[in-house]
């Protein structure tokens, strides 16, 4: 249950006019519910502190956790963003998948090592887990886009910026929204990024190549820093065609005024000045002379013009038009093999042209962590934000190896009990006993359950992967009693409502009491009872030793044995789709895991200051998907031999599996 609401900005007053233009161009049915939301105000939840990397005297946050609610934090201790980029889901029906890679043995890395075996990237044993499945209703999406919109805005300083980036999907109906949250004279530009070459293959219709990025500001008093380029620049390089006494290539320019100013009026060492003046005073004209900047021609009757050196143009100014930055290359070292992962190149255009040094720059829809990449790379501070963790780790990884300090938080809203929501929602359906799918039911609900007594029992399941249903509250409820429960067959007694989180169920129970609008019994389970079942902590056996191999000394705990049963399963799962998938010319190739079940494992973190709470990384190592250790944020060439080791003697050590799975335990 959320400590409390805390209110958007603008805070809805009574009589205010809410979604003025979001309701008169998009009416559809449910939109009203955002009114609801709105007025009711962001839940804010505990925040839980789970490492500290570094000092972190700048405040940086990684955020696992909704962006909502993430909102509401920041807003409650007063923190305002300078500069927001969300890239968040665009409505296209896809799934997105990591592809899962099993590392090598490293009982035998030492033989490979020794004939220097190189593995073939496509040699490698991987399986596929999906993170996230961006399947929306376009209402849904869009009364979700909107309660995001609002709480980001609420967090905004009056000098900030937000590039909203979306495709062709749904960024036309996200516009009105964006000219709804922030105004339509706050629109600033439609950014166009070309972010491929055309496909080759279409035939019915023309090749995608585009994405759009929605640039607004809070306000007409913004940070705005024109980006240069000199790419594509060849036929205006063409112009710098004359040399100096020293070598220095320049081009001419004319310094005409645009507009008559009698004070540009002067003649100007018997150069008369053009009809309007010259452009620039007699002051400046003569420094231009001093520093060998003007060109005087023989004849006085033409007139000076000045010199432009090309060793100090920076180039031309960007337009909305972007075509010079391109999706990472698959050999690039910003690659991380993350679904949605956008190019830094992008994100450093965007950084320095809406902020400045020491900003904070915040993305909630976080991904790869590319922008609290470029904003830590660029000087600014940083607030990462996403709901899968996933995104967590990879970011948290991909920052300390940049050096980066920070705090990694979690939201303790009762959801966030898995990898992501996608992954969950499969568990929690798997988990509730008797439900099945019923196509006779509309999507709204999960399915249903069969009773001898009662017959069909429609299930509702909240949509982890959106906000605005995760909270059953009289809103939700009057959706449920008005909406969803008239459009059941009239055999329907009884229906079975799953929560994740409750304003006041007394409040609830009474809304469903005073409502005579249906006979139809509604019974209110809890949803955590089943999400505690959806966890089971993956098992070590290790042991710890002092050694010395250097001057200094030191531990190294030693992992003798691993065993994952959630990766495994996907392992089996995938085997078996493998084996009815396989024939004679592509055979069956499974993937098979040693006794020690080593191959499981891709990060390792002691903690060597604390014994509970809050974790202290004291030592780290991933291992890459080719085998390989990243200690300490440091990529090195040698093969993990299944330990790690650590200066001062250890306390805890936690194991994450290649799914992403954290188990920690207390180093004897």
């Amino acid at each position: 249950m959320p400590i409390k609401y805390v209110p958007f900005v603008p805070e809805p007053i009574e009589g205010q006019a809410i979604l003025g233009n979001f309701n008169r161009i998009l009416k559809y049915r449910g939109a009203d519910d955002a009114a609801k939301v709105l007025q009711r105000g962001m839940p804010l939840y505990e925040m839980e502190k789970k490492e500290t990397v570094g000092k972190n005297e700048s405040g940086n946050m990684v955020i696992r956790g909704e962006c909502v609610s993430a909102c509401a934090y920041l807003k409650e201790h007063d923190i305002q963003v300078d500069l927001v980029y969300i890239d968040p889901p665009f409505a296209s029906g896809a799934d997105y998948a990591k592809k899962v890679y099993v590392r090598r043995n490293p009982k035998i890395a030492e033989v490979i090592q020794q004939v220097e075996e190189e593995l073939d990237i496509d040699e490698l044993k991987a399986f596929e887990e999906k993170m996230y499945g961006d399947i929306w209703n376009k209402e849904k999406y869009l009364n979700w886009m909107y309660e995001n919109l609002m709480a980001i805005k609420s967090v905004m300083s009056e000098t900030a910026s937000i590039y909203v980036h979306l495709d062709y999907h749904i960024g036309h109906y996200v516009k009105i929204l964006l000219d709804e949250v922030f105004g339509e004279d706050n629109f600033r530009n439609e950014i166009i990024w070309k972010r491929k070459q055309g496909n080759l293959g279409q035939t019915q219709q023309y090749g995608i190549v585009t994405d759009t990025i929605y640039f607004y500001t809070f306000s007409d008093n913004y940070y705005f820093n024109t980006p240069l380029s000199k790419n594509g620049q060849e036929e205006y390089l063409k112009r710098f065609k004359y040399e100096d006494e020293s070598g220095r290539k320049y081009r001419l320019s004319p310094l005409i005024s645009p507009s008559y100013s009698p004070s540009l009026v002067y003649e100007y060492k018997g150069y008369k000045s053009p009809p309007n003046g010259w452009s620039v005073s007699r002051e400046t004209m003569q420094r231009y002379e001093e520093e060998g900047r003007l060109s005087f021609p023989r004849n006085k009757g033409q007139r000076i013009e000045r010199k432009q050196f090309l060793d100090e143009w920076e180039g031309s100014p960007i337009q909305n038009l972007w075509t010079d930055i391109y999706v990472i290359n698959p050999v690039a070292e910003e690659r991380l093999d993350y679904a949605t992962q956008k190019p830094e190149a992008l994100l450093e255009r965007i950084v320095n042209a809406s902020s400045n040094q020491n900003m904070i720059v915040a993305d909630f829809f976080g991904g790869s962590g590319v922008t609290s990449a470029v904003a830590h790379k660029l000087g600014r501070k940083f607030i990462h934000c996403d709901i899968g963790i996933n995104s967590i780790q990879t970011t948290r990884d991909r920052l300390v190896a940049n050096g980066a300090q920070f705090d990694v938080l979690e939201i303790k809203d009762g959801v966030q009990l898995y990898r992501n929501p996608v992954q969950t929602m499969d568990k929690i359906k798997s988990l509730v006993q008797g439900l099945k799918q019923d196509d006779a039911l509309d999507s709204f609900w999960a399915g249903s359950i069969s009773d001898s007594k009662t017959g069909t029992i429609p299930v509702y399941i909240p949509n982890l992967e959106d906000s605005a249903s995760k909270m059953l509250d009289t809103v939700q409820m009057n959706r449920i009693i008005h909406q969803a429960i008239p459009e059941l067959e009239s055999s329907i007694n009884k229906v079975i409502v799953y929560y994740i989180d409750l304003a006041d169920r007394k409040e609830i129970e009474e809304f469903i009491k005073s409502d005579d609008s249906t006979t139809v019994e509604i019974e209110l389970r809890d949803l955590k009872s089943i999400l505690d079942d959806v966890v089971i902590g993956d098992y070590a056996e290790f042991h710890c030793e002092p050694i010395q191999e250097d001057l200094f000394g030191g531990y190294a705990v030693t992992i003798d044995r691993f065993v994952s049963d959630r990766v495994i399963q996907k392992i089996m799962e995938f085997n078996q789709k493998a084996f009815l998938n396989s024939s004679g010319k592509k055979p069956y190739k499974p993937i098979e895991i040693s006794e020690e079940g080593l191959e499981l494992i891709e990060f390792l973190s002691l903690d060597c200051t604390a014994s509970e709470g809050e974790w202290h990384s004291d030592s780290e190592i991933k291992i890459d998907k080719n085998g390989y250790v990243i200690k300490n944020g440091i990529k090195t060439k040698d093969f993990w031999y299944a330990r790690i080791c650590s200066r001062e003697k250890p306390l805890r050590i936690k194991i994450r599996n290649i799914c992403g799975d954290e188990t920690e335990w207390a180093v004897e």
